[in-house]
């Protein structure tokens, strides 16, 4: 029996260790396929059916798409979406970042800081929803307790159609905050000092720093950043179902809301799933133009 050669050793232990490894990645895809995948392929297929719990699916072809399209909520609830996103970016998309800036220029409780930040991000979605609705009370709620003690007039806030959406992306605005402000802070932490102490030197301001040191240094941060805040709030849905029920008057419907209703108030997952379905394409679209075009900015 011929005796094993080194050689033959590290090749049995490169097999083994890639085994092992594929081992732990297929528990990942496993779980995955499962939990990701499978229902996002029986979402598309539920969509051309017509579905509901306790029957057997009927093929429609496109007839789901057809009646939500002609859905008068349909255009309300894309239109708020879309107000939202807008709202959400113009509110806060600037603001972590200047929370950033500012943080990464502390030089005592820096740490203490970093935590209240990010405290809103570890309190339930559920519950960080029923305490902004509290205080949205246009009754007792402390918003409005405070305007009284100042002496200013009162708002309807989130019961409102003309301030309830504002109202929400403040909510999410602040509960989406700290994790945001976290990894611009990651990202300032790792631009090299001897950049800024260059722009001192010839004689660069704050702003200027920031402008021509700060923003291209982090910029793939920022343009990342700002492509997840788009999909994210494409797809608010607790502030709407906790806070205002879509209301008043249909003016916090979102999308994934009306998407919600198709399904357990209308009991219509046909026209959920293809609601779904749309916002899918519409956000698989945006996404790759988005990176294609910040790729192609980037190559120049």
């Amino acid at each position: 029996m011929r005796a094993p050669t080194p050689a033959g050793d590290r090749r049995r232990r490169r097999v083994a260790d890639q085994a092992r490894a594929y081992g732990f990645l297929l528990g990942g895809l496993v779980c995955f396929a499962l939990f990701s995948w499978y229902p996002a392929i029986r979402a598309v297929v539920i969509a051309f059916q017509k579905y509901t719990p306790g029957s057997d699916p009927e093929w429609v072809g496109t007839a789901n798409f057809t009646r939500v399209l002609a859905d008068p909520e349909f255009a309300a609830a894309w239109r708020n979406t879309l107000v939202f996103t807008l709202l959400a970016l113009l509110i806060g998309f600037a603001i972590p970042f200047v929370l950033a800036l500012v943080l990464n220029e502390l030089r005592h409780a820096k740490a203490f800081f970093r935590v209240v930040v990010y405290l809103p991000v570890m309190i339930p979605p559920v519950v960080s929803a029923l305490l902004w609705k509290w205080f949205y009370d246009p009754g007792t709620g402390l918003a409005n307790e405070a305007l009284r003690f100042l002496h200013l007039p009162t708002s309807n806030w989130s019961n409102g159609a003309d301030t309830a959406l504002v109202s929400l992306v403040v909510v999410a605005t602040w509960a989406n905050l700290g994790g945001t402000v976290l990894i611009y802070l990651a990202a300032l932490q790792s631009i090299p000092g001897e950049l800024y102490e260059a722009a001192e030197l010839d004689g660069a301001n704050l702003l200027q720093r920031v402008r021509h040191v700060t923003i291209p240094q982090t910029r793939f941060v920022i343009l990342m950043l700002m492509l997840l805040q788009i999909i994210a709030t494409m797809q608010v849905f607790t502030e709407p179902f906790v806070i205002t029920g879509g209301g008043p008057e249909n003016a916090t419907v979102t999308v994934l809301y009306l998407i919600y209703k198709y399904a357990f108030l209308y009991n219509d997952f046909g026209g959920a799933c293809a609601l779904s379905v749309l916002l899918l394409a519409l956000l698989g679209l945006f996404s790759a133009a988005y990176l294609r075009l910040t790729r192609s900015e980037g190559d120049t």
